[in-house]
């Protein structure tokens, strides 16, 4: 168990960094590992791959649809294929291929995804996407990764490719505090508690872990005990993590960088119904499309900021 007062930033990097440095330490260990881009090899930082293994990368330009095509092809033949490009063309470009050519037949692909939500910034909505989620989770088969920092992402990376059968792993674009230690475990559909506390549980996942984090401090120091727990896989979801501390808290505040609709909120609704009906807050994006602007401006803009989180939990906190 990790504590509040042991998640310290040890500076910032991004998450595509991370993703760059658990590709080469899986390449390393596996040679039937393949990459593949789709014109982005500079912004999925993955030079050290390409560079150690350039038989290993396989350049398809701008076609995400045809990437998705030869991945399966690369599956079936016994290599482990990972797709690289921005979080909205590995879905939403080309959702017909992955359904029909890789979730149908259990294919063994790794969609690896970064620029992921409204951090993406600038570039805006056509580039921004808060869908991703909700429409891979609905894949049958398909294990849903969202990491929080560059060492989560970077162990998610390795454990992906050790896992068999589909997958989509979602990370970002900017620098973000690195806050989970580095030699913390890796396992797929398993949450990571990060406090224990008894009075309101916050679930978050994605970037929104560190804002999370940053809320259940300020939360603490007003007297308010959070059980605060990682989500860092949405698809499984570890049911028997967010049911236990639902009842143990009976109020519950998801985080996400997507949609309210689809995404990490709704997966913990639909448990929690289930079998622990909870008062629920969600921090997301009120369905809605982002807009240009830095990561921190869009956050906060969009309600997806370190007071957003506490905001929502003093809202909870008064329907239990």
């Amino acid at each position: 168990m990790l504590s509040l007062d042991k998640l310290k930033s040890t500076g910032k990097k991004a998450t595509r960094d991370g993703f760059g440095a658990g590709l080469k330490a899986a390449g390393d260990k596996h040679d039937n590992v393949v990459m593949l881009t789709a014109d982005l090899r500079g912004s999925m930082k993955s030079e050290d791959f390409i560079n150690t293994y350039p038989d290993r990368f396989i350049q398809v330009g701008i076609s995400e649809a045809n990437m998705m095509g030869i991945a399966s092809g690369l599956a079936t033949g016994g290599k482990i294929p990972v797709t690289t490009t921005f979080a909205n063309f590995s879905t939403g470009r080309v959702y017909d291929q992955i359904r029909q050519s890789i979730a149908y037949s259990d294919k063994n692909v790794k969609i690896c995804a970064s620029h992921a939500g409204l951090t993406l910034g600038e570039d805006g909505a056509t580039h921004q996407i808060l869908e991703d989620i909700g429409m891979m989770r609905m894949l049958p088969g398909m294990t849903v990764i969202n990491p929080c920092d560059y060492n989560q992402t970077a162990a998610a990376v390795q454990a992906i490719v050790e896992h068999h059968g589909p997958v989509y792993l979602r990370f970002g674009r900017p620098g973000w505090p690195v806050f989970i230690p580095e030699d913390t475990k890796f396992e797929i559909g398993k949450a990571l508690p990060l406090s224990e506390g008894t009075d309101v549980t916050i679930f978050a996942t994605g970037h929104l872990v560190w804002k999370a984090v940053e809320a259940a401090r300020q939360l603490e120091e007003e007297g308010i005990s959070v059980d605060l727990i990682n989500i860092h896989t949405i698809k499984p979801l570890d049911e028997e993590a967010v049911i236990a501390s639902a009842k143990k808290t009976g109020a519950v505040v998801t985080c996400e960088e997507h949609n309210k609709y689809g995404g990490l909120g709704s997966a913990i609704a639909e448990c929690l119904s289930k079998h622990a009906p909870t008062p629920q807050e969600y921090v997301a994006t009120d369905d809605t499309f982002g807009e240009s602007g830095t990561a921190d401006q869009l956050l906060a803009k969009y309600g997806l900021d370190t007071p957003d989180v506490v905001a929502a939990v003093k809202r909870v906190l008064k329907r239990k």
